[in-house]
Protein backbone atom coordinates (compact mmCIF):
# COMPACT_ATOMS: atom_id res chain seq x y z
CA UNK A 1 0.00 0.00 0.00
CA UNK A 2 1.39 3.38 -0.79
CA UNK A 3 0.61 5.99 1.81
CA UNK A 4 0.96 9.85 0.44
CA UNK A 5 3.30 11.65 3.10
CA UNK A 6 3.91 15.37 3.65
CA UNK A 7 6.46 17.55 5.09
CA UNK A 8 5.35 19.76 7.87
CA UNK A 9 5.10 22.80 5.45
CA UNK A 10 3.46 21.35 3.00
CA UNK A 11 0.89 19.64 5.64
CA UNK A 12 0.15 23.64 6.73
CA UNK A 13 0.02 24.80 3.47
CA UNK A 14 -3.03 22.13 2.90
CA UNK A 15 -4.59 22.44 5.87
CA UNK A 16 -4.63 25.63 5.36
CA UNK A 17 -6.39 25.42 1.67
CA UNK A 18 -9.18 23.25 3.25
CA UNK A 19 -9.79 25.88 5.71
CA UNK A 20 -10.07 28.36 2.90
CA UNK A 21 -12.30 26.16 0.98
CA UNK A 22 -14.73 25.65 3.24
CA UNK A 23 -15.18 29.45 4.62
CA UNK A 24 -15.38 30.08 1.03
CA UNK A 25 -18.64 27.25 0.85
CA UNK A 26 -19.75 29.34 3.79
CA UNK A 27 -19.80 32.41 2.53
CA UNK A 28 -21.61 31.25 -0.66
CA UNK A 29 -24.33 29.98 0.71
CA UNK A 30 -27.71 31.72 1.03
CA UNK A 31 -28.56 33.31 4.10
CA UNK A 32 -32.46 33.97 4.83
CA UNK A 33 -33.94 37.10 5.33
CA UNK A 34 -37.16 35.60 7.14
CA UNK A 35 -36.94 32.54 9.36
CA UNK A 36 -39.86 31.25 11.27
CA UNK A 37 -38.89 28.81 14.06
CA UNK A 38 -40.62 27.25 16.92
CA UNK A 39 -43.89 26.60 14.19
CA UNK A 40 -46.03 23.66 13.92
CA UNK A 41 -45.99 23.95 9.95
CA UNK A 42 -48.59 22.17 7.90
CA UNK A 43 -46.44 22.81 4.31
CA UNK A 44 -49.24 20.69 2.31
CA UNK A 45 -46.67 19.04 0.62
CA UNK A 46 -46.85 14.87 0.65
CA UNK A 47 -43.25 14.54 0.44
CA UNK A 48 -42.33 17.00 3.47
CA UNK A 49 -45.55 17.16 5.36
CA UNK A 50 -44.61 19.40 8.42
CA UNK A 51 -41.67 20.94 9.84
CA UNK A 52 -40.71 23.53 12.76
CA UNK A 53 -39.02 26.20 10.70
CA UNK A 54 -39.00 27.87 7.78
CA UNK A 55 -36.33 30.26 5.75
CA UNK A 56 -37.14 32.44 3.21
CA UNK A 57 -34.98 34.55 0.93
CA UNK A 58 -35.97 37.10 -2.27
CA UNK A 59 -39.43 36.23 -1.25
CA UNK A 60 -39.09 32.59 -2.09
CA UNK A 61 -39.45 29.36 0.48
CA UNK A 62 -35.13 28.48 0.89
CA UNK A 63 -35.76 25.62 3.33
CA UNK A 64 -37.68 23.93 5.60
CA UNK A 65 -36.69 21.56 8.16
CA UNK A 66 -35.84 21.44 12.33
CA UNK A 67 -35.46 24.95 14.41
CA UNK A 68 -31.39 24.00 14.24
CA UNK A 69 -30.73 23.47 10.68
CA UNK A 70 -33.11 26.41 9.51
CA UNK A 71 -31.61 28.94 12.51
CA UNK A 72 -27.94 28.33 10.90
CA UNK A 73 -29.06 29.76 7.92
CA UNK A 74 -29.44 33.61 9.81
CA UNK A 75 -27.23 35.82 9.54
CA UNK A 76 -26.88 39.95 10.68
CA UNK A 77 -29.68 41.11 8.40
CA UNK A 78 -32.51 38.05 9.25
CA UNK A 79 -35.47 38.93 10.31
CA UNK A 80 -36.58 36.18 13.28
CA UNK A 81 -39.79 35.71 14.38
CA UNK A 82 -40.72 32.88 16.89
CA UNK A 83 -43.79 31.47 15.62
CA UNK A 84 -44.25 30.10 20.00
CA UNK A 85 -45.94 26.92 18.29
CA UNK A 86 -48.49 28.18 16.53
CA UNK A 87 -49.89 26.77 13.17
CA UNK A 88 -48.31 27.38 9.89
CA UNK A 89 -49.24 27.04 6.55
CA UNK A 90 -49.74 28.04 3.28
CA UNK A 91 -51.34 31.82 2.64
CA UNK A 92 -55.10 31.55 1.90
CA UNK A 93 -55.88 31.79 -1.76
CA UNK A 94 -59.00 32.95 -2.25
CA UNK A 95 -60.71 30.44 -5.30
CA UNK A 96 -63.48 32.65 -6.31
CA UNK A 97 -64.25 36.54 -5.47
CA UNK A 98 -64.51 40.16 -6.51
CA UNK A 99 -61.32 42.34 -5.61
CA UNK A 100 -62.94 45.62 -6.61
CA UNK A 101 -66.22 44.42 -5.42
CA UNK A 102 -64.67 43.76 -2.22
CA UNK A 103 -63.34 46.69 -2.29
CA UNK A 104 -66.33 49.25 -3.19
CA UNK A 105 -68.10 47.11 -0.09
CA UNK A 106 -65.97 48.58 2.08
CA UNK A 107 -66.83 51.81 1.04
CA UNK A 108 -70.30 51.70 0.82
CA UNK A 109 -73.35 50.31 3.01
CA UNK A 110 -72.56 46.83 3.78
CA UNK A 111 -75.70 44.19 5.20
CA UNK A 112 -74.09 41.08 5.48
CA UNK A 113 -74.68 41.05 8.72
CA UNK A 114 -77.47 42.66 8.70
CA UNK A 115 -80.84 40.57 10.27
CA UNK A 116 -83.96 42.89 9.75
CA UNK A 117 -85.08 44.87 7.05
CA UNK A 118 -85.62 47.89 8.82
CA UNK A 119 -82.12 47.94 10.00
CA UNK A 120 -81.43 48.21 6.38
CA UNK A 121 -83.93 51.13 6.27
CA UNK A 122 -82.44 52.54 9.35
CA UNK A 123 -78.86 52.67 7.89
CA UNK A 124 -80.12 54.16 4.60
CA UNK A 125 -82.06 56.82 6.98
CA UNK A 126 -78.89 57.77 8.39
CA UNK A 127 -77.11 57.87 5.69
CA UNK A 128 -79.60 59.92 3.56
CA UNK A 129 -79.44 62.37 6.37
CA UNK A 130 -76.09 63.36 5.63
CA UNK A 131 -75.49 63.10 1.79
CA UNK A 132 -76.21 66.45 -0.76
CA UNK A 133 -79.61 65.77 -2.91
CA UNK A 134 -79.50 63.68 -5.82
CA UNK A 135 -76.40 61.82 -4.38
CA UNK A 136 -77.09 57.93 -4.46
CA UNK A 137 -76.85 55.61 -1.92
CA UNK A 138 -75.23 52.55 -2.33
CA UNK A 139 -74.77 49.32 -0.45
CA UNK A 140 -74.75 45.48 -0.74
CA UNK A 141 -75.57 42.20 1.39
CA UNK A 142 -78.95 41.74 1.96
CA UNK A 143 -81.17 38.61 2.02
CA UNK A 144 -84.18 38.29 2.29
CA UNK A 145 -84.11 34.83 3.41
CA UNK A 146 -81.93 36.15 6.42
CA UNK A 147 -84.02 38.45 7.89
CA UNK A 148 -85.87 37.41 10.98
CA UNK A 149 -88.51 39.92 11.19
CA UNK A 150 -91.98 39.35 9.39
CA UNK A 151 -92.84 42.24 6.49
CA UNK A 152 -95.98 43.74 6.28
CA UNK A 153 -96.36 43.52 2.83
CA UNK A 154 -94.01 41.39 0.09
CA UNK A 155 -93.90 39.42 -2.56
CA UNK A 156 -91.43 36.44 -3.16
CA UNK A 157 -90.37 37.53 0.44
CA UNK A 158 -88.99 40.94 -1.10
CA UNK A 159 -90.12 43.75 0.74
CA UNK A 160 -92.10 47.06 -1.06
CA UNK A 161 -89.79 49.82 -1.44
CA UNK A 162 -91.82 52.18 0.49
CA UNK A 163 -90.39 52.31 3.69
CA UNK A 164 -87.04 52.84 2.19
CA UNK A 165 -88.38 55.45 -0.16
CA UNK A 166 -89.78 57.48 2.58
CA UNK A 167 -86.79 57.87 4.09
CA UNK A 168 -84.88 58.49 0.84
CA UNK A 169 -87.29 60.79 -1.04
CA UNK A 170 -84.26 63.14 -2.30
CA UNK A 171 -82.01 60.51 -2.79
CA UNK A 172 -81.83 57.23 -5.01
CA UNK A 173 -81.11 54.02 -3.87
CA UNK A 174 -79.45 51.05 -4.94
CA UNK A 175 -79.23 48.39 -2.49
CA UNK A 176 -77.43 45.32 -4.37
CA UNK A 177 -78.77 41.47 -3.13
CA UNK A 178 -75.90 39.69 -0.87
CA UNK A 179 -75.77 37.50 -4.30
CA UNK A 180 -75.20 40.12 -6.63
CA UNK A 181 -78.23 38.94 -8.78
CA UNK A 182 -80.50 41.21 -7.74
CA UNK A 183 -80.91 44.72 -6.20
CA UNK A 184 -83.28 47.08 -4.26
CA UNK A 185 -84.18 50.71 -5.62
CA UNK A 186 -86.49 53.39 -3.72
CA UNK A 187 -88.71 55.27 -5.85
CA UNK A 188 -86.22 57.76 -6.76
CA UNK A 189 -84.03 55.86 -8.35
CA UNK A 190 -87.08 53.95 -10.24
CA UNK A 191 -88.21 57.82 -11.08
CA UNK A 192 -84.32 58.61 -12.73
CA UNK A 193 -84.67 55.14 -14.37
CA UNK A 194 -87.96 55.79 -15.75
CA UNK A 195 -89.55 52.13 -14.69
CA UNK A 196 -93.53 52.29 -15.24
CA UNK A 197 -95.81 49.57 -15.27
CA UNK A 198 -95.10 49.50 -18.85
CA UNK A 199 -91.73 48.97 -18.65
CA UNK A 200 -90.71 45.50 -19.87
CA UNK A 201 -88.83 42.88 -18.30
CA UNK A 202 -85.79 42.96 -20.47
CA UNK A 203 -84.35 38.85 -21.58
CA UNK A 204 -82.80 36.99 -18.44
CA UNK A 205 -84.35 39.20 -15.76
CA UNK A 206 -87.59 40.12 -13.83
CA UNK A 207 -88.64 43.09 -12.64
CA UNK A 208 -90.86 42.05 -9.42
CA UNK A 209 -94.48 43.51 -9.48
CA UNK A 210 -97.55 43.15 -7.20
CA UNK A 211 -100.68 41.81 -8.40
CA UNK A 212 -101.63 45.03 -9.51
CA UNK A 213 -98.74 45.23 -11.96
CA UNK A 214 -96.30 47.88 -9.63
CA UNK A 215 -92.84 47.37 -9.15
CA UNK A 216 -92.07 46.61 -5.59
CA UNK A 217 -88.49 48.06 -5.88
CA UNK A 218 -86.47 44.61 -6.47
CA UNK A 219 -85.00 43.75 -10.10
CA UNK A 220 -83.86 40.43 -10.52
CA UNK A 221 -80.83 39.37 -12.87
CA UNK A 222 -80.69 41.10 -15.97
CA UNK A 223 -83.59 43.72 -14.93
CA UNK A 224 -80.71 45.12 -12.69
CA UNK A 225 -79.25 46.82 -15.57
CA UNK A 226 -82.17 49.64 -15.20
CA UNK A 227 -81.05 50.85 -12.24
CA UNK A 228 -77.50 50.37 -13.19
CA UNK A 229 -77.41 52.49 -16.32
CA UNK A 230 -79.27 55.07 -14.75
CA UNK A 231 -76.48 55.37 -11.52
CA UNK A 232 -74.15 54.65 -14.48
CA UNK A 233 -75.30 58.21 -16.07
CA UNK A 234 -74.84 59.81 -12.42
CA UNK A 235 -71.23 58.57 -12.25
CA UNK A 236 -70.53 60.09 -15.35
CA UNK A 237 -71.21 63.50 -14.68
CA UNK A 238 -68.90 62.94 -11.30
CA UNK A 239 -64.95 63.95 -12.28
CA UNK A 240 -62.46 61.44 -13.53
CA UNK A 241 -59.85 62.01 -10.40
CA UNK A 242 -62.60 61.86 -8.43
CA UNK A 243 -63.47 58.04 -9.82
CA UNK A 244 -60.38 57.20 -10.03
CA UNK A 245 -59.31 58.17 -6.73
CA UNK A 246 -62.42 55.77 -5.25
CA UNK A 247 -61.02 52.89 -7.16
CA UNK A 248 -57.61 53.35 -5.67
CA UNK A 249 -58.94 53.65 -2.19
CA UNK A 250 -61.35 50.82 -2.49
CA UNK A 251 -58.16 48.49 -3.70
CA UNK A 252 -56.01 49.68 -1.07
CA UNK A 253 -58.94 48.46 1.41
CA UNK A 254 -59.51 45.26 -0.24
CA UNK A 255 -55.93 44.38 0.16
CA UNK A 256 -56.12 45.40 3.76
CA UNK A 257 -59.19 43.24 4.51
CA UNK A 258 -57.45 39.80 2.70
CA UNK A 259 -54.08 40.68 4.71
CA UNK A 260 -55.58 40.78 7.84
CA UNK A 261 -57.71 37.57 7.45
CA UNK A 262 -54.85 35.50 5.79
CA UNK A 263 -55.63 35.83 2.06
CA UNK A 264 -52.22 36.16 0.38
CA UNK A 265 -53.79 35.42 -3.43
CA UNK A 266 -57.18 36.26 -4.84
CA UNK A 267 -58.50 34.70 -8.05
CA UNK A 268 -61.20 37.96 -9.51
CA UNK A 269 -64.22 36.11 -11.08
CA UNK A 270 -64.80 38.78 -13.42
CA UNK A 271 -63.50 42.05 -14.35
CA UNK A 272 -63.01 44.47 -17.60
CA UNK A 273 -59.88 44.67 -19.72
CA UNK A 274 -59.61 48.67 -18.26
CA UNK A 275 -59.77 47.02 -15.06
CA UNK A 276 -57.15 44.15 -15.96
CA UNK A 277 -54.61 47.16 -17.19
CA UNK A 278 -55.00 49.29 -13.89
CA UNK A 279 -54.09 45.84 -11.74
CA UNK A 280 -51.52 44.91 -14.13
CA UNK A 281 -50.13 48.47 -14.16
CA UNK A 282 -50.03 48.24 -9.96
CA UNK A 283 -48.51 44.88 -9.88
CA UNK A 284 -45.49 46.03 -12.20
CA UNK A 285 -45.10 49.16 -10.01
CA UNK A 286 -44.83 46.93 -6.84
CA UNK A 287 -47.80 48.28 -5.60
CA UNK A 288 -49.21 45.28 -4.79
CA UNK A 289 -49.31 43.29 -1.71
CA UNK A 290 -52.06 40.47 -2.84
CA UNK A 291 -51.41 37.91 -5.82
CA UNK A 292 -54.05 38.08 -8.58
CA UNK A 293 -55.36 36.00 -11.02
CA UNK A 294 -57.79 37.90 -12.50
CA UNK A 295 -60.56 36.68 -15.28
CA UNK A 296 -61.92 39.12 -18.04
CA UNK A 297 -65.71 39.67 -18.61
CA UNK A 298 -66.82 41.09 -21.23
CA UNK A 299 -69.49 39.79 -24.39
CA UNK A 300 -67.86 37.89 -27.02
CA UNK A 301 -68.39 40.94 -29.75
CA UNK A 302 -66.46 42.97 -27.82
CA UNK A 303 -64.07 40.48 -26.59
CA UNK A 304 -63.21 38.74 -30.28
CA UNK A 305 -60.92 41.28 -31.47
CA UNK A 306 -59.43 42.13 -27.94
CA UNK A 307 -57.18 39.71 -26.42
CA UNK A 308 -54.07 40.85 -28.50
CA UNK A 309 -51.07 40.43 -25.31
CA UNK A 310 -53.02 37.96 -23.77
CA UNK A 311 -52.56 35.88 -21.68
CA UNK A 312 -50.89 38.02 -19.50
CA UNK A 313 -48.80 35.76 -16.74
CA UNK A 314 -46.92 36.65 -13.98
CA UNK A 315 -46.66 40.28 -14.08
CA UNK A 316 -45.16 42.26 -11.79
CA UNK A 317 -42.88 39.50 -10.04
CA UNK A 318 -45.91 36.78 -9.90
CA UNK A 319 -48.63 39.89 -8.26
CA UNK A 320 -50.72 39.55 -11.46
CA UNK A 321 -52.16 37.00 -13.82
CA UNK A 322 -54.96 37.46 -16.16
CA UNK A 323 -55.64 33.76 -18.52
CA UNK A 324 -59.08 33.61 -18.20
CA UNK A 325 -62.09 34.50 -19.29
CA UNK A 326 -65.72 34.48 -17.16
CA UNK A 327 -69.26 33.79 -18.33
CA UNK A 328 -72.88 34.31 -16.61
CA UNK A 329 -75.04 31.39 -17.74
CA UNK A 330 -77.46 31.73 -14.54
CA UNK A 331 -78.34 33.42 -11.94
CA UNK A 332 -77.96 32.74 -8.02
CA UNK A 333 -80.62 30.47 -5.85
CA UNK A 334 -81.65 33.07 -3.13
CA UNK A 335 -83.02 35.39 -5.92
CA UNK A 336 -84.94 32.56 -8.25
CA UNK A 337 -82.20 33.37 -10.60
CA UNK A 338 -80.80 29.51 -10.81
CA UNK A 339 -81.58 27.96 -13.68
CA UNK A 340 -83.45 24.83 -12.79
CA UNK A 341 -84.33 21.35 -14.80
CA UNK A 342 -87.32 21.12 -13.03
CA UNK A 343 -89.17 24.02 -11.42
CA UNK A 344 -88.54 25.75 -7.92
CA UNK A 345 -90.53 23.86 -5.13
CA UNK A 346 -92.02 27.07 -3.66
CA UNK A 347 -91.92 28.73 -7.02
CA UNK A 348 -94.33 26.74 -9.32
CA UNK A 349 -94.28 26.38 -13.10
CA UNK A 350 -90.80 29.04 -12.67
CA UNK A 351 -87.45 27.70 -13.97
CA UNK A 352 -85.07 30.47 -12.93
CA UNK A 353 -83.06 32.69 -15.40
CA UNK A 354 -80.79 32.07 -18.59
CA UNK A 355 -79.12 34.98 -18.65
CA UNK A 356 -77.19 35.13 -21.37
CA UNK A 357 -77.44 32.81 -24.63
CA UNK A 358 -75.44 29.12 -24.87
CA UNK A 359 -74.42 30.58 -28.30
CA UNK A 360 -72.77 33.21 -26.34
CA UNK A 361 -71.47 30.80 -24.57
CA UNK A 362 -69.91 28.37 -27.71
CA UNK A 363 -68.32 31.50 -29.16
CA UNK A 364 -66.78 32.35 -26.09
CA UNK A 365 -65.61 29.11 -25.20
CA UNK A 366 -63.94 28.55 -29.16
CA UNK A 367 -62.64 32.05 -28.62
CA UNK A 368 -60.97 30.71 -25.02
CA UNK A 369 -59.54 27.78 -26.99
CA UNK A 370 -58.14 29.44 -29.56
CA UNK A 371 -56.40 32.12 -27.90
CA UNK A 372 -55.06 29.47 -24.83
CA UNK A 373 -57.49 31.33 -22.10
CA UNK A 374 -58.91 29.35 -19.15
CA UNK A 375 -62.82 29.40 -19.77
CA UNK A 376 -64.84 30.42 -16.67
CA UNK A 377 -68.44 29.49 -16.23
CA UNK A 378 -70.86 30.82 -13.82
CA UNK A 379 -73.50 27.87 -13.46
CA UNK A 380 -75.98 28.00 -10.25
CA UNK A 381 -79.03 25.64 -10.91
CA UNK A 382 -78.43 21.57 -12.56
CA UNK A 383 -79.60 23.13 -15.95
CA UNK A 384 -77.22 25.46 -16.25
CA UNK A 385 -74.76 23.30 -15.60
CA UNK A 386 -75.96 20.61 -17.64
CA UNK A 387 -75.57 23.20 -20.49
CA UNK A 388 -72.17 24.53 -19.48
CA UNK A 389 -70.82 21.42 -19.41
CA UNK A 390 -72.31 20.34 -22.85
CA UNK A 391 -70.59 23.14 -24.44
CA UNK A 392 -67.48 22.50 -22.69
CA UNK A 393 -67.24 18.29 -23.51
CA UNK A 394 -68.36 19.62 -27.26
CA UNK A 395 -65.33 21.92 -27.74
CA UNK A 396 -62.99 19.36 -26.13
CA UNK A 397 -64.15 16.99 -28.77
CA UNK A 398 -63.35 19.59 -31.45
CA UNK A 399 -60.10 20.15 -30.21
CA UNK A 400 -58.67 16.99 -29.54
CA UNK A 401 -54.86 18.81 -30.43
CA UNK A 402 -55.67 21.00 -26.93
CA UNK A 403 -54.76 19.03 -23.32
CA UNK A 404 -54.76 20.31 -19.69
CA UNK A 405 -57.21 23.01 -20.02
CA UNK A 406 -58.58 23.62 -16.80
CA UNK A 407 -62.09 24.97 -17.79
CA UNK A 408 -63.93 25.96 -14.58
CA UNK A 409 -67.73 26.10 -13.49
CA UNK A 410 -67.44 28.77 -10.89
CA UNK A 411 -70.52 27.50 -8.01
CA UNK A 412 -71.26 24.54 -9.19
CA UNK A 413 -73.81 24.41 -6.64
CA UNK A 414 -77.02 22.65 -7.29
CA UNK A 415 -75.90 19.60 -9.79
CA UNK A 416 -77.96 16.48 -11.61
CA UNK A 417 -76.83 13.37 -9.82
CA UNK A 418 -75.88 12.06 -13.35
CA UNK A 419 -73.75 15.14 -13.94
CA UNK A 420 -71.33 15.00 -10.98
CA UNK A 421 -69.66 12.37 -12.68
CA UNK A 422 -68.63 14.63 -15.82
CA UNK A 423 -66.15 16.82 -13.81
CA UNK A 424 -63.85 14.08 -13.08
CA UNK A 425 -64.44 12.86 -16.56
CA UNK A 426 -63.84 15.53 -18.37
CA UNK A 427 -61.13 17.30 -16.60
CA UNK A 428 -63.21 20.26 -15.35
CA UNK A 429 -63.15 22.36 -12.52
CA UNK A 430 -65.76 22.59 -9.49
CA UNK A 431 -64.72 26.13 -8.50
CA UNK A 432 -66.72 26.43 -5.25
CA UNK A 433 -67.32 28.14 -2.20
CA UNK A 434 -67.63 26.65 1.45
CA UNK A 435 -69.61 29.01 2.83
CA UNK A 436 -72.73 29.29 0.10
CA UNK A 437 -73.19 25.86 1.61
CA UNK A 438 -74.15 26.87 4.97
CA UNK A 439 -75.29 30.59 4.42
CA UNK A 440 -77.75 29.19 1.76
CA UNK A 441 -78.77 25.90 3.66
CA UNK A 442 -81.82 27.90 5.26
CA UNK A 443 -83.78 28.21 2.29
CA UNK A 444 -82.28 25.54 0.06
CA UNK A 445 -84.93 22.98 0.85
CA UNK A 446 -87.95 25.38 0.13
CA UNK A 447 -86.57 25.67 -3.21
CA UNK A 448 -85.11 22.80 -4.21
CA UNK A 449 -87.30 20.18 -2.30
CA UNK A 450 -85.15 17.31 -0.38
CA UNK A 451 -83.93 14.72 -3.16
CA UNK A 452 -82.67 17.49 -5.00
CA UNK A 453 -80.93 19.35 -2.00
CA UNK A 454 -79.77 15.82 -0.80
CA UNK A 455 -78.13 14.40 -4.02
CA UNK A 456 -77.13 17.31 -5.77
CA UNK A 457 -76.17 20.55 -3.56
CA UNK A 458 -72.46 21.55 -2.92
CA UNK A 459 -71.92 17.87 -3.44
CA UNK A 460 -68.15 18.28 -2.58
CA UNK A 461 -67.86 14.31 -1.62
CA UNK A 462 -69.64 13.19 -4.52
CA UNK A 463 -67.58 15.68 -6.84
CA UNK A 464 -64.33 14.61 -5.29
CA UNK A 465 -65.03 10.89 -5.21
CA UNK A 466 -65.93 11.66 -9.38
CA UNK A 467 -62.20 12.91 -9.90
CA UNK A 468 -62.93 16.40 -9.97
CA UNK A 469 -60.69 19.20 -8.72
CA UNK A 470 -63.07 21.11 -5.99
CA UNK A 471 -61.56 24.62 -4.72
CA UNK A 472 -62.92 27.20 -2.22
CA UNK A 473 -63.72 30.43 -1.32
CA UNK A 474 -66.00 32.43 -0.36
CA UNK A 475 -67.33 34.62 -3.58
CA UNK A 476 -66.70 38.49 -1.63
CA UNK A 477 -68.84 40.40 -1.54
CA UNK A 478 -71.59 38.22 -1.84
CA UNK A 479 -69.86 36.92 1.41
CA UNK A 480 -67.09 37.78 4.37
CA UNK A 481 -64.03 37.01 2.23
CA UNK A 482 -62.97 35.52 5.82
CA UNK A 483 -61.44 31.62 4.76
CA UNK A 484 -61.60 30.12 8.62
CA UNK A 485 -65.35 30.51 8.59
CA UNK A 486 -65.52 29.08 4.87
CA UNK A 487 -63.14 26.43 6.27
CA UNK A 488 -65.61 25.99 9.27
CA UNK A 489 -68.33 25.40 6.84
CA UNK A 490 -66.31 23.37 4.70
CA UNK A 491 -65.77 20.44 7.62
CA UNK A 492 -68.31 20.65 9.07
CA UNK A 493 -71.72 21.96 7.00
CA UNK A 494 -73.25 23.44 9.91
CA UNK A 495 -74.01 27.66 10.27
CA UNK A 496 -72.10 28.77 12.57
CA UNK A 497 -74.90 31.06 14.24
CA UNK A 498 -77.52 28.47 14.78
CA UNK A 499 -75.78 24.89 14.64
CA UNK A 500 -78.26 24.18 11.60
CA UNK A 501 -76.27 20.86 9.64
CA UNK A 502 -77.10 20.69 5.74
CA UNK A 503 -76.58 16.91 4.47
CA UNK A 504 -73.13 16.17 6.78
CA UNK A 505 -72.79 13.32 4.06
CA UNK A 506 -70.84 15.74 2.09
CA UNK A 507 -68.52 17.35 4.16
CA UNK A 508 -64.57 17.68 3.66
CA UNK A 509 -61.90 16.01 6.05
CA UNK A 510 -59.90 18.62 7.37
CA UNK A 511 -57.53 17.62 5.27
CA UNK A 512 -59.03 17.98 1.91
CA UNK A 513 -60.37 21.75 3.00
CA UNK A 514 -57.12 22.98 3.41
CA UNK A 515 -55.88 21.59 0.13
CA UNK A 516 -59.24 22.84 -1.57
CA UNK A 517 -58.32 26.81 -0.46
CA UNK A 518 -53.96 26.14 -1.05
CA UNK A 519 -52.99 23.82 -3.57
CA UNK A 520 -56.17 23.34 -5.39
CA UNK A 521 -57.28 27.13 -6.11
CA UNK A 522 -53.52 27.18 -6.73
CA UNK A 523 -53.92 24.16 -9.50
CA UNK A 524 -57.10 25.69 -11.21
CA UNK A 525 -54.98 28.57 -11.94
CA UNK A 526 -52.17 26.96 -13.60
CA UNK A 527 -49.79 28.38 -10.62
CA UNK A 528 -49.38 25.17 -8.50
CA UNK A 529 -45.82 25.28 -9.32
CA UNK A 530 -45.50 28.39 -7.25
CA UNK A 531 -47.77 28.58 -4.96
CA UNK A 532 -50.25 26.45 -2.54
CA UNK A 533 -48.14 24.36 -0.59
CA UNK A 534 -44.84 25.64 1.50
CA UNK A 535 -41.81 23.53 -1.02
CA UNK A 536 -38.26 25.52 -1.46
CA UNK A 537 -38.35 27.52 -4.54
CA UNK A 538 -41.97 28.71 -4.05
CA UNK A 539 -43.49 31.29 -3.14
CA UNK A 540 -42.87 32.68 0.28
CA UNK A 541 -46.51 33.09 1.00
CA UNK A 542 -47.59 31.95 4.37
CA UNK A 543 -49.73 32.25 7.65
CA UNK A 544 -49.46 31.82 11.08
CA UNK A 545 -52.73 31.03 12.91
CA UNK A 546 -53.66 30.69 16.55
CA UNK A 547 -55.07 26.94 16.58
CA UNK A 548 -53.69 24.05 14.53
CA UNK A 549 -57.11 23.21 11.93
CA UNK A 550 -55.65 19.93 11.23
CA UNK A 551 -56.12 19.14 15.19
CA UNK A 552 -58.51 21.33 16.89
CA UNK A 553 -62.10 20.93 17.82
CA UNK A 554 -64.92 22.09 15.38
CA UNK A 555 -65.61 25.50 17.82
CA UNK A 556 -62.06 26.35 18.08
CA UNK A 557 -62.00 26.62 13.88
CA UNK A 558 -64.05 29.45 14.59
CA UNK A 559 -62.29 31.09 17.36
CA UNK A 560 -58.79 31.29 15.33
CA UNK A 561 -56.73 34.41 14.79
CA UNK A 562 -54.71 35.21 11.61
CA UNK A 563 -51.65 36.16 13.32
CA UNK A 564 -49.34 36.79 10.76
CA UNK A 565 -49.37 36.91 7.02
CA UNK A 566 -46.40 37.00 4.87
CA UNK A 567 -46.26 37.33 1.28
CA UNK A 568 -42.62 37.27 -0.72
CA UNK A 569 -41.31 36.89 2.77
CA UNK A 570 -42.66 40.45 3.48
CA UNK A 571 -44.74 40.71 6.86
CA UNK A 572 -47.80 41.82 5.63
CA UNK A 573 -50.16 41.87 8.67
CA UNK A 574 -49.49 41.46 12.31
CA UNK A 575 -52.18 40.54 14.57
CA UNK A 576 -51.87 43.21 17.97
CA UNK A 577 -51.44 39.99 19.81
CA UNK A 578 -48.27 38.61 18.45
Amino acid sequence: MYILTLSPYRACLWLLALACCVVSACSTQQTAELIIFNANIYTVDPLQPDAQAIAIADGRVLALGDDSEILALQDAGTEVIDAGGNFVMPGFIEGHGHFTGLGSSLQNLNFLTTKTWQDIVAAVAEKAAEADPGEWIIGRGWHQEKWVDTLARSVLGYPYHNALSAVSPDNPVMLSHASGHGLMANAKAMEIAGVTTETPNPSGGNIVRDENGEAIGVFEENAMSIIREAYRQYTATLSEEELTQQWYEGIALAEEECLRKGVTSFQDAGSSIHTMERLEELAENGELDVRLYAMIRHEYEYLKDRLDGYPVVDAGDGFFTCRAVKLTIDGALGSYGAWLLEDYDDNPDFYGQNVNSIEEMQNLAELCIENEMQFCTHAIGDRANREALDVYQATFTDHPDKSDLRWRIEHAQHLAVEDIPRFGELGVIASMQGIHCTSDAPFVVKRLGEQRAREGAYAWRSLLASGAVVTNGTDAPVEDVDPIASYYATVTRKRADTGMEFFPEQRMTREEAIYSYTMANAFAAFEEDQKGSLETGKYGDLVILSNDLINCSDEEILETQVLLTVVGGQIKHRNDSF
